[in-house]
């Protein structure tokens, strides 16, 4: 079972838009895409940073004239460290946007886990809050 924070804008009243899944944990996606991740899940400032400390990092390290072998050791770390911290930022950019952290859930996978969340919420009111 993999575990989820759920995150809900205020008004809630849009599941597509105002409710959204993070995986706890590393983040594949994060890792093998680094700037282009963070592009596609619309976080344009941690993209530019991201892409920043990635071509800071190929100057220093061309301008040192390391081997080809310390250039991926170098890219790989800066991959991993995106990997292991890509969901955290996820969550600070959602908590930017105006969305609060409505709970935890576990689920198989996303969907799953939505289904669990969805089951244990109240959608009186017009929201839907745990």
């Amino acid at each position: 079972m993999r575990l989820y924070s759920v995150f809900l804008r205020d008004h809630g009243r849009d599941a597509e838009r105002d409710l959204v899944l993070v995986k706890e944990g590393f983040s594949w996606p994060a890792f093998l895409f680094t700037f282009l991740w963070a592009l596609a899940t619309r976080m344009w400032w941690p993209a530019l940073a991201i892409f920043a400390v990635v071509m800071l990092a190929g100057t220093v390290v061309e301008a040192l004239g390391v081997n080809e072998t310390v250039q991926a050791l170098v890219t790989i770390a800066i991959s991993l460290e995106v990997g292991f911290i890509g969901n955290d930022i996820r969550r600070w950019q959602l908590d930017q946007r105006g969305f609060t952290e409505a709970g935890v859930v576990t689920g198989k996978n996303k969907d799953d886990a939505l289904r669990r969340f969805l089951e244990r919420a109240d959608i009186s009111g017009g929201g839907i809050y745990p």
